[in-house]
């Protein structure tokens, strides 16, 4: 019972901060395109809700395996084998990746393990890396540890790069 309050606080919160990156998006007209691993189009379905996102993102690749990154986004497969899936540079890889291949202002990347089980790397469960970039600047990636069930890992991640495309709208936008 306390997990499914849980849930619906975070998905109230994800909501929310959804809405006030379409308004800003809108008001800075750029648009956005999403790169989702562990999300699995959570964000893009989050951000799909809300009415006039049309007007703001232009997609979403949801890159789930190596072979999706690899095919959808461009990434190196040798490059994932040295990295990982689940790496700073596979995030920012990916965030560069979906730009190269949208007509998108600004991407976002997640890739993560969301549990319950591991990958069999060294990777703890719940470890996230997001990567927000504006086309011709700045990328930011950051890594983050959530904690708790496979669905509110996705919804923190999703949370957190909401977040994140919201501060690097503010460096430019």
């Amino acid at each position: 019972m306390q997990e499914d309050n849980e849930n619906k606080q975070l998905i109230s919160q994800a909501e929310r901060k959804a809405v006030c990156l379409i308004e800003k998006l809108k008001a800075v007209s750029k648009k956005l395109v999403l790169a989702e691993s562990c999300t699995g189009g959570l964000i893009s379905s989050l951000l799909a809700q809300v009415p006039g996102a049309s007007g703001v993102l232009w997609g979403s690749f949801v890159c789930y395996t190596k072979e999706a990154k690899v095919s959808m986004l461009g990434l190196k497969e040798s490059e994932l084998s040295a990295d990982g899936l689940v790496s700073e540079q596979t995030a920012y890889s990916m965030a560069a990746g979906a730009l190269q291949k949208s007509g998108a202002d600004i991407s976002a990347a997640v890739t993560g393990l969301a549990g319950p089980d591991g990958d069999g790397s060294n990777v703890p469960v719940g470890t996230v890396w997001i990567a927000a970039a504006l086309r011709g600047g700045e990328t930011k990636v950051k890594m983050f540890n959530f904690k708790g069930s496979r669905n509110e890992v996705r919804l923190c991640a999703a949370c957190a790069a909401l977040e994140e495309i919201q501060e690097i709208l503010t460096i430019k936008g």
